[in-house]
């Protein structure tokens, strides 16, 4: 019987890494026979790993964005060496330079049933806590596949939105508790799309990359502004357009603001803008002996509307 672990085994010392090494060419066998897990990696670059039980090993696919969840769009998902039964539940740190190192979590686990299994198509069903439905990989040029979901969308389109945009005033509005006041910062919008781990932002701001890492399969558009504080460039975070495949353009401002401060954005180069309902004096005078511009009052009820808007006022200092 030929060993189907013995690409496995060649890449991975036992002594240097946790990962399970079995001894035997045997593949160890399964009761149910259909068992399947999807892992979160973050090694070099973020990928998933999806692997379904097959004859006593994990056939396994690297898909660097995740499974797609619209029917549209096609995901790359590279063939790699079958894995042990053993990795189903492997979770924990491949030390820094061996093969796949970096952190390793269970992002899903479940059964699958197979529709169609051949040497350049695999059919199959996910029945998993995360993530289920039709799915085909199908081989495009060596170890190259692509995965695609049949069926309907599991989430809502991105929005493809301009910003919203405050309307200058003189003076704070009279009814105060209807409104948030945050800081102007002087700075240039950005919206920042997330999807699969990645953003098209950090092709301007690379340092952007290690924040949609964070992301891992959550999708999300923030809004908010690149400024210059105290010498340094850093984005700031004020408005939540889309959150885990659902839309928020509708919902108002303070639910919206209420999810984006769920998210706990706060890193080197990033933080979120903190926000006081019903506070005008105290923010201007704040905004003021800071030297900014000045504060936007966002009424709380309002949802978000690309373009400028009456529902974002901004007082100069």
């Amino acid at each position: 019987m030929p060993d189907k672990l013995e690409k496995y085994r060649s890449k991975r010392d036992p002594n240097r890494t946790p990962e399970p090494v079995p001894d035997t060419p045997v593949p160890a066998p399964s009761t149910g026979g259909n068992a399947f897990v999807i892992q979160e990696h973050h090694a070099r670059s973020l990928h998933w790993d999806l692997r379904l039980e097959r004859d006593g090993v994990l056939v396994s696919w690297a898909v660097p964005k995740g499974l797609p969840a619209d029917p549209g769009t096609n995901h790359l998902a590279v063939r790699t060496e079958d894995h042990p039964m053993e990795y189903l539940t492997f979770h924990g740190e491949i030390p820094r330079g061996e093969y796949g190192g970096g952190t390793m979590t269970v992002w899903d686990t479940g059964t699958y049933d197979v529709e169609k299994w051949s040497e350049r198509e695999v059919k199959f069903v996910l029945h998993g806590a995360r993530s289920s439905g039709r799915f085909v990989l199908f081989r495009t040029r060596g170890k190259n596949w692509m995965i695609h979901r049949m069926g309907a969308a599991v989430r809502e389109p991105f929005p493809s939105v301009r910003p919203m945009l405050p309307t200058e005033r003189a003076r704070p509005p009279r009814d105060a508790p209807a409104y948030a006041f945050e800081f102007a910062w002087g700075g240039r919008r950005l919206l920042v799309p997330i999807d699969g781990g990645r953003t098209e932002a950090a092709r301007e701001h690379p340092w952007l990359r290690e924040l949609a890492e964070s992301f891992g399969s959550r999708t999300a558009v923030l809004d908010g502004e690149v400024a210059r504080l105290g010498g340094a460039e850093l984005l700031i975070f004020y408005d939540l357009l889309y959150d885990d495949g659902r839309s928020l353009l509708g919902e108002p401002y303070e639910a919206r603001r209420a999810a984006l401060e769920a998210l706990e954005l706060t890193g080197a180069r990033w933080q979120t803008a903190p926000s006081w309902p019903g506070e005008a004096g105290p923010v201007r005078q704040a905004a003021r002996e800071q030297g900014l511009p000045g504060v936007v009052a966002k009424r709380l009820d309002s949802p978000y509307e690309p373009g400028p808007s009456k529902s974002w006022l901004f007082i100069p200092s």
